[in-house]
């Protein structure tokens, strides 16, 4: 079976969120060109893998697209500096955190380099100290 394209992921959401969705992937492949994009349809994401190695990879980011917002998601972000108020997380979520959009929002791309820049720092971090402010 052919792995899900991104683009067809992002195309069951409405227009405007899709648009959004690949503004995202264009962030993200600009800022971790390295970054290893493929569709998780067991959590309806697009996931972001580090490479670490000899075939070894972590997961550091995430796109969620929904039908009323889409996310750019960090597997580790509460061990992240939020300097621009953008990340969002719930009660019971432990350590990710997320941004969302919402149609017609705008992107602020340097904001969102920044976060993926510390999302992939922090995921390559012994597991000891990602989370040294627990």
């Amino acid at each position: 079976m052919e792995p899900l394209p991104p683009e067809a992921l992002l195309a069951e959401s409405p227009a405007e969120l899709a648009v959004i969705g690949e503004r995202l992937r264009e962030i993200v492949r600009t800022t971790m060109p390295e970054a290893v994009e493929r569709v998780r349809t067991g959590w309806h994401v697009i996931g972001y893998d580090l490479p670490l190695g000899r075939r070894r990879t972590r997961f550091f980011a995430w796109i969620m697209p929904q039908q009323e917002h889409i996310h750019l998601g960090f597997v580790f972000g509460a061990a992240m500096d939020d300097l621009y108020g953008l990340l969002h997380g719930q009660r019971g979520v432990k350590r990710a955190r997320w941004t969302t959009f919402e149609a017609g929002d705008e992107l602020d791309v340097d904001a969102l380099a920044d976060l993926l820049t510390q999302a992939a720092f922090v995921a390559g971090l012994p597991p000891e100290a990602r989370f040294w402010r627990e």
